[in-house]
C-alpha cells in the first residue's frame, strides 16, 4: 500500500527519522515544546512586553521566562503556564487530539 503524500514536516521528519516507538514519542515532545515555547514568544510579544517585564508580572526571573521561550526547553509546567496565561490575560486550553496510526490497514 502506498503512503498518502503530505506536507506536514513532523510527519516527513517522524516518517523519515523515527522508526521505533520511543523515537516517535521523543519527537512528538520535542515538537509539542517547540509549540508552546513559540507560542509564548507570540503572545508576549504581542502584548509589547520584554522577558523582563513578563518575569516582573509573573513573579519569576527573566531567565526563567527566557527558558520557556526555548525550543529545546522541555520543563513546562501547567502551573506555570497559567501563571504566564494570567499576566498576559489569557487562559491555557488543553486539548487531547488523536496522532496518526502507524498500523496499516488493508
Amino acid at each position: 500500500m502506498a503512503r498518502r503524500k503530505t506536507s506536514n514536516a513532523v510527519e516527513i521528519l517522524s516518517r523519515r527519522y523515527a522508526r521505533t516507538k520511543k523515537e516517535k514519542v521523543a519527537l512528538e515532545e520535542a515538537r509539542a515544546g517547540a509549540e508552546i515555547a513559540r507560542k509564548l514568544h507570540e503572545l508576549r510579544t504581542k502584548a509589547g512586553i520584554t522577558q523582563a517585564e513578563l518575569a516582573r508580572l509573573v513573579g519569576t526571573s527573566r531567565t526563567v521566562i527566557t527558558r520557556l521561550e526555548d525550543d529545546d526547553y522541555d520543563g513546562h509546567s501547567l502551573s506555570m503556564l497559567r501563571r504566564v496565561a494570567a499576566a498576559l490575560n489569557k487562559r491555557v486550553e488543553l486539548r487531547f487530539v488523536s496522532v496518526p496510526s502507524s498500523k496499516k490497514v488493508a
